[in-house]
């Protein structure tokens, strides 16, 4: 081995393990030795000593020099402190992308999902999802405010419907003694008005899916309106009592045509569903509220059926309206024109009354319906000849209907916010419990006061319960379904206006008027054992 390679070799080794030289002069030494006097072609593999690093640092003489690549600049980024600690998660995330902390989703302690919120610049045009229609062209502000009034006023209309539904329901309680003492008749047979009119209810009930199939809402709208009119020009004149009862057949079967639409338009509509119930349901209660404040005007004059003229008008100022906003078009239509339709609307067209009759709710629902409003009508039906005959009142205690009626309008507005706060369900329970209870007062305390107080209280805690059992009929039945389910139960409901109180003629006519009491009460109780059956949550298809 020659003296270069172990001058080398020492020089290696003093770089390796002497302390007292520097690195940078001990390289500077070795490169120079080396370059001077280390030949390349007599060096051993064995010998190679040399680092890979410093030959990387340091090339051979011949190798072209290294080409310097382009120089690229990456965005600034920041360290991302977790909102829930700097334990929960840690990462990294561009300056000009914040964070959402409300959409932080943590399936595990250690599985974060953050949902960005992008920068104005980075958001697209339009966000797409399954439901979107790619074919529908963009709605400008001016056509969302024309689709905002069409709604407006489509639903004034209902309400305005509803009211003169409620008018027809306010006004036979004043009129029933008059009617009674004007014919000579007694309990039982002057309740035929009521069987009649059940009759009407009951038929419309099942002809409404076949008519709306056929002819569509707003025809079918109009044709109960304009039914009413004929109707009330038959009760104008006191004819013989059987035509009085044909009319009231006629006034039934229009009714609940109506009631049927009016619900399952609404109830089919985009939002606000419940709180667009109840303001409905407040309309047949403000209507039930004056049409006894005028019938009892009348009552006491000779020309007592003259109530019906009015009546008359108003079914004809209906008529009108139903026409000129309606024109006869179907639901799906004016929804649409509305942007009001509800994204739950396809349905399955065949054998509508197969599938509607086979839901077990829906006649539970109508049972409920049935005993709810027959109970209604017979508090305000029967309580101004309860108060006649058993308080000494006299033709003023038809004032007593209008207070009940009075109290079904506010306790289906001033009682929203509570059926939200406690819940629906638990509502109407608790509202049937206190409505009893005022009934038992009614029935036990002699004191007129005290029971046209009662009375109205009683109107108070019912009012709710219907919009409560229309909404609840929004949430499990099918929405395809929902006109026809709405027609059959309100159908079967305003059959109980008509059953019930036929019955307590009957019971009249048998025990004294003093049997209307324990009829109610005992009602009011089957309610609360029908609706504890009712299912919470849908039990079928959307």
């Amino acid at each position: 081995m020659s003296s270069h390679t172990l001058e080398l070799a020492a020089t290696a080794a003093s770089l390796r393990f002497g302390a007292s030289t520097s690195k940078g002069s001990l390289d500077d030494a070795f490169h120079e030795r080396e370059d001077e006097e280390l030949p390349h072609t007599h060096v051993l593999t064995s010998e190679r000593v040399h680092r890979r690093s410093e030959l990387a640092r340091h090339p051979p003489i011949d190798s072209p020099p290294a080409v310097e690549p382009e120089a690229i600049e990456l965005p600034v980024i920041k360290e991302y402190e977790h909102p829930y600690g700097k334990d929960a998660s840690s990462g990294v995330c561009p300056t000009d992308i914040s964070f959402r902390d409300d959409v932080v989703f943590s399936s595990q302690r250690d599985d974060v999902e953050i949902a960005p919120k992008f920068p104005s610049s980075l958001t697209p045009s339009v966000l797409i999802d399954e439901d979107t229609d790619l074919t529908a062209p963009a709605i400008s502000a001016a056509q969302k405010a024309v689709q905002a009034r069409t709604r407006m006023i489509n639903f004034a209309v209902l309400c305005f419907a509803i009211f003169i539904n409620g008018w027809n329901d306010g006004t036979t309680g004043p009129l029933l003694p008059r009617i009674q003492s004007y014919y000579g008749l007694g309990f039982a047979t002057v309740s035929l008005i009521f069987v009649f009119n059940a009759v009407g209810f009951v038929v419309a009930a099942v002809a409404n899916v076949y008519l709306t199939d056929r002819f569509g809402f707003g025809k079918v709208m109009l044709f109960g309106s304009v039914l009413q009119v004929a109707a009330y020009a038959m009760l104008f004149p006191p004819g013989p009592f059987p035509l009085m009862c044909a009319g009231f057949s006629m006034i039934g079967f229009a009714l609940a045509l109506q009631s049927a639409h009016c619900n399952g338009y609404v109830a089919a509509s985009k939002e606000n569903i419940p709180a667009k119930i109840g303001y409905l349901h407040a309309s047949y209660g403000c209507g039930a509220l004056i049409s006894p404040l005028v019938a009892t005007q009348f009552s006491k004059q000779s020309h007592w059926s003259y109530h019906y003229l009015i009546s008359a008008g108003l079914y004809a100022l209906n008529s009108v309206l139903l026409w000129v906003v309606f024109r006869g078009r179907r639901q799906d239509e004016l929804k649409r024109e509305a942007d009001d339709l509800s994204p739950d609307q396809d349905a399955i067209q065949t054998n509508k009354y197969k599938q509607i009759f086979t839901i077990r709710a829906v006649h539970a629902l109508a049972l409920f319906s049935l005993i709810y409003v027959g109970t209604e009508v017979t508090i305000g039906g029967w309580s101004v000849t309860y108060v006649q005959e058993k308080r000494n009142g006299n033709s003023n205690a038809g004032y007593i209907s209008s207070g009940f009626f009075a109290g079904l309008m506010l306790g289906r507005l001033l009682l929203m916010w509570l059926n939200k706060k406690i819940g629906e369900r638990r509502a109407l329970f608790l509202y049937a419990l206190l409505a009893i209870q005022c009934e038992v007062t009614v029935w036990v305390v002699p004191s007129l006061i005290e029971n046209a107080v009662a009375v109205a209280f009683v109107g108070l805690l019912l009012g709710p319960m219907y919009p409560i059992l229309m909404n609840h009929t929004t949430k499990i039945l099918p929405r395809w379904l929902l006109t026809g389910c709405m027609g059959y139960i309100a159908g079967i409901g305003q059959a109980g206006s008509a059953v019930l109180p036929f019955l307590t003629g009957l019971l009249a006519s048998r025990f004294g008027i003093t049997s209307l009491q324990p009829f109610i009460v005992s009602m009011m109780s089957t309610m609360i054992v029908i609706w504890a059956f009712i299912p919470r949550a849908r039990m079928v298809p959307v």
